[in-house]
């Protein structure tokens, strides 16, 4: 079933698990994402990014995840992930998105204020729920590079307050991409955001954090974590292991089912990790 995000955020917040939200980059990926989701029982957020919305537009995306999830037993919501304009966000609303993020991190915090509350205005007549961004997660998220200033705990309740959204991003020293090294979490400030604020939580640039940094971080208040990256890379390894042993082959559904199977059992692994098993 589609849904929208507020109702299973604000039951992970009070049931003190997550949902994992999933990049999809194409129709393998997101089959994928959901036949995860219905074997562990779960909710689950599919998400697109801008970078994505260039390759095919919104409605493309939209009619898979409502095909797939109306045809599903558990919650799945279609995200815009990193919305970086409102006229991205305005056409995801038209196309049947029912989850948006307005990413103004970039801005200075009077106008991210103000781009976030045009988005606002224009999806609660509809029932749809708003993400934003407050302080920077580091690392390349599609055409954007951006060095990490964490979260203001003070600043993201005047944030949440002045804008009305439904979930907060929160920067805590991760970074979109791929790690290096991995980094240390500036755990105490999510701490303390969370005292001040009391929407539900998002950790961005969770690909490539252990699984117990990811634990912690929903221990402390966070309620959506989003992975991309894995995926991606998931799903070209499938794809590339079955060119390798086969050279000659040349039928797409035939590698992209292995690619799909890869990321359905990264998916099924971080539904685990989330603790959203069972909670569909």
């Amino acid at each position: 079933m589609l849904v929208t995000s507020k109702e299973i955020l604000l039951a992970a917040q009070k049931g003190g698990y997550a949902i994992g939200a999933f990049n999809a980059e194409n129709m393998e990926m997101v089959m994928a994402i959901v036949a995860a989701a219905v074997e562990a029982k779960s909710p689950a957020i599919i998400q697109t990014t801008p970078s994505t919305l260039k390759y095919a537009e919104p409605a493309m995306y939209s009619a898979m995840v409502r095909c797939c999830a109306e045809a599903a037993s558990v919650p799945i919501v279609m995200h815009l992930d990193h919305g970086n304009s409102h006229d991205l966000a305005v056409r995801s609303l038209e196309a049947g998105y029912t989850s948006v993020m307005i990413d103004g991190s970039p801005l200075p915090f009077d106008e991210n204020v103000a781009l976030t509350r045009k988005v606002v205005e224009c999806a609660r007549p509809l029932g749809i729920p708003v993400e934003a961004e407050l302080g920077k997660v580091g690392g390349k998220e599609d055409d954007m590079t951006a060095s990490n200033a964490c979260t203001v705990p003070a600043e993201a309740a005047e944030f949440a307050r002045l804008t009305g959204i439904d979930s907060l991003a929160v920067a805590i020293g991760t970074a979109h991409g791929v790690y290096k090294v991995e980094p240390r979490l500036d755990v105490p400030r999510l701490r303390e955001i969370r005292k001040v604020v009391d929407i539900p939580l998002v950790l961005h640039g969770a690909s490539g954090l252990s699984d117990n940094a990811v634990r912690e971080c929903i221990t402390e208040g966070i309620c959506k974590v989003n992975f991309a990256t894995e995926l991606r890379m998931a799903y070209t390894e499938g794809v590339r292991s079955f060119l390798n042993e086969d050279a000659k082959a040349f039928d797409p559904k035939k590698y992209g089912a292995v690619g799909m199977e890869r990321v359905k059992q990264l998916v099924l692994a971080k539904i685990r990790v989330c603790g959203s098993a069972n909670h569909a």
